[in-house]
């Protein structure tokens, strides 16, 4: 079950618990808070675990970009040695493979800022998350505690009143 899915359990837990007459508070089924908050519990570290696969992903499109870059840089190189060694031919391969040794570099750093603004942009939305999370289950979980301890406090508020015992008169029997 997914952590979103779990908060709106709590949140209908709380909203559809039993309404004590007179005030606005509920009374919430403690088993079925505790199952939901265990579920949360199992929940989180597969969230966790999803955010830490996407950090693992970006170190092999890094790792994907870093050799495609040295694999165009040897490209580059094998062309320039194989070319002839006239003045001209040379001197255009020189310039040619260094433009292409240029553009290479571009590319790799224009491939390596993207990797790492994206690492960071996952980085902030995984922990925006997990704050979101936890934020929202503390209000719900600090609601759910603030309702049973006023259904508490209203329990010991109220007198303990016995019925009065009838007198029965033992005297006359009904014919």
């Amino acid at each position: 079950m997914a952590v979103s899915n779990i908060l709106d359990e709590i949140e209908n837990l709380v909203v559809d618990g039993k309404h004590i007459v007179f005030t606005n508070k509920s009374i919430i089924e403690e088993p079925d808070l505790v199952r939901l908050i265990d579920d949360l519990r199992n929940e989180l570290p597969l969230e966790l675990q999803q955010a830490e696969q996407v950090m693992q992903d970006k170190e092999a499109i890094l790792t994907e970009a870093r050799e495609e870059a040295e694999r165009i840089v040897n490209q580059a190189k094998e062309y320039a040695n194989h070319l002839v060694d006239e003045s001209e031919v040379v001197k255009q391969s020189q310039e040619k493979a260094a433009l292409i040794m240029e553009q290479t570099k571009a590319q790799e750093q224009e491939i390596l800022n993207t990797a790492y603004s994206t690492a960071q942009q996952l980085r902030t939305d995984s922990s925006q998350y997990a704050n979101q999370v936890f934020d929202h289950l503390i209000v719900n979980v600090g609601n759910a505690l603030q309702v049973l301890q006023q259904a508490k406090d209203e329990l010991q508020r109220m007198p303990v009143q016995q019925p009065m015992p009838q007198e029965r008169d033992y005297g006359q029997q009904e014919q």
